[in-house]
């Protein structure tokens, strides 16, 4: 139990700790996106797994880390616009039309390697490249702080620029307006002349923005392969860390970096004598937990 505190409190647990935050922040502000204009996205999953794919394969085969993160980013959206189709224009539930999403990509990401590599499992074949690491000027050398912050993925201060763009999209922008007057009374917005599904629309493809880049950070950032269902439940995470953070730029940062904190600190317990079983589903149980908790909370408020 001393060795575990030991490596809880030491820098490198702080670097661990906002790096598999990044994974769960991004595409948190995608759902928070499609939340505030009234149409669900929890097929953040699916577009997770069919980024990462996508930019494992072009960057293998184009020799182009810009190609594979602008592909990647064009799958994601493709598939928030597919959400939007099937569910604004086919008039198909929303949730029903994200979880088909979310099984589709599960088999056809899979499926695609076996053709283009033979690979059953993982792109071992391929030689990927990854979004290079960066060590920030002058905050590197500071002791402990610069361990932390600095040295991280590109993606990873992507994110935090993330976070900013999101403020500015929803609060200062006209589109931003729109997305809102949509999420809080659709049938009022449209009698000022806006339209509705097109508005959804957009929301849903910058959802898929954002959760492509959660998805190519983690076959392109965080490892540097791409494996079966290997986005294991985050955008699931993120939904929750969205839910929590109320849909708010802070609030959003502060829940996704709770449950980074909860998966860092579930990597670091495997150093102890816990089965793996109960290791593994601490991050998803403190998801349960943590949205028990928010909705009792708010059932409290309402009262």
């Amino acid at each position: 139990m001393n060795q575990f505190f030991g490596n809880i409190l030491t820098p490198q647990f702080g670097y661990s700790v906002i790096r598999v935050t990044t994974p769960l922040l991004l595409p948190a502000l995608g759902v928070a996106i499609s939340e505030l204009s009234g149409a669900a996205n929890i097929a953040l999953e699916g577009i997770m797994l069919i980024a990462a794919f996508t930019g494992v394969v072009v960057s293998a085969y184009t020799g182009s880390l810009w190609l594979a993160f602008i592909a990647g980013i064009a799958a994601g959206v493709l598939v928030g616009a597919l959400l939007g189709f099937f569910h604004l224009r086919l008039k198909a539930d929303i949730i029903l039309s994200a979880i088909a999403l979310n099984m589709f990509a599960s088999g056809i990401t899979i499926f695609l390697l076996f053709l283009l590599t033979g690979d059953k499992g993982s792109s071992n074949s391929l030689q990927s490249l990854i979004f290079p690491e960066f060590k920030i000027p002058l905050l590197h050398a500071i002791p402990v702080i610069g361990e932390i912050f600095s040295g991280h993925n590109l993606l990873t201060y992507l994110s935090v620029v993330a976070i900013f763009f999101y403020w500015i999209l929803v609060k200062k922008t006209p589109l931003g307006l729109r997305i809102r007057a949509v999420g809080q009374n659709p049938h009022a917005a449209e009698s000022v002349g806006i339209n509705v599904n097109k508005i959804r629309l957009y929301a849903l493809m910058l959802s898929g923005m954002f959760g492509a880049l959660g998805g190519m950070y983690l076959s392109m950032g965080y490892v540097s392969w791409f494996s079966r269902d290997m986005t294991a439940g985050r955008g699931f995470i993120a939904i929750a860390a969205s839910t929590l953070g109320n849909l708010t730029p802070l609030g959003i940062f502060l829940s996704s970096l709770l449950f980074g904190f909860v998966n860092a600190v579930s990597i670091y317990i495997s150093s102890l004598n816990i089965p793996s079983e109960i290791i593994q589903s601490i991050p998803y149980v403190m998801t349960v937990l943590a949205l028990t908790f928010f909705s009792m909370r708010k059932k409290r408020d309402t009262l």
